[in-house]
């Protein structure tokens, strides 16, 4: 989902809780790995791999200028032969250590991850999660998260655009500045509004 399709979701989206929502757990996420520094990973569950959402953040990373968005994508199924960057198994969530930022996408039974997202939190690693179930072990263990009810108006995918958007655009511009993509984003802001209401 480019710029132009994600003001259009804004748009529709004007006066609901989910502009709101996004941006806060965006602001989080952008906070903890802008502040910490440390490196984000990015789980999912052995059922569903966030490949998109790992895409999205790579090309945030590079738009607003912030590196640190770039994620580690963790693979439940990933083997030694793999390339590189597609090679990195569970067993990094526990080596994980202070100063870093697990991101947690869980659509459905998160039990399989619970003993490593634990190790993790114990270690000093700020937890984030985006999840379908709200009040469970794994929310309880997350610094912060947004859950995407199944009956919700919005799926998973879609919240994962929203915020993968919204941490480019959060936080103060470098020197003052806006940068190039947001003033993009406010440009198609403004193409793609309706016209005023005569008089």
């Amino acid at each position: 989902m480019d710029a132009v399709r994600v003001a259009l979701l804004r748009d529709v989206l004007a006066g609901t809780e989910w502009l709101t929502a996004t941006r806060r757990f965006a602001g989080a996420l952008r906070g903890s790995v802008v502040t910490h520094g440390g490196g984000l990973l990015l789980l999912g569950t052995p059922q569903y791999e966030p490949w998109h959402l790992a895409a999205h953040l790579v090309d945030e990373a590079a738009w607003s200028g912030t590196p640190e968005l770039a994620p580690t994508l963790v693979r439940h199924g990933a083997r030694p032969t793999d390339p590189a960057h597609l090679a990195v198994g569970p067993a990094r969530i526990e080596r994980a250590r202070r100063g870093e930022t697990l991101l947690v996408v869980a659509p459905g039974d998160p039990e399989p991850l619970l003993e490593r997202v634990h190790t993790a939190r114990r270690a000093g690693v700020t937890v984030l999660t985006l999840s379908t179930t709200a009040d469970d072990a794994l929310t309880a263990m997350a610094h912060e998260t947004l859950t995407v009810p199944e009956a919700a108006e919005l799926d998973l995918d879609t919240v994962q655009h929203l915020v993968s958007a919204a941490a480019g655009e959060n936080g103060p511009s470098p020197r003052g500045r806006r940068r190039f993509r947001d003033r993009l984003a406010k440009l198609a802001d403004t193409v793609l509004a309706p016209p005023p209401t005569p008089w």
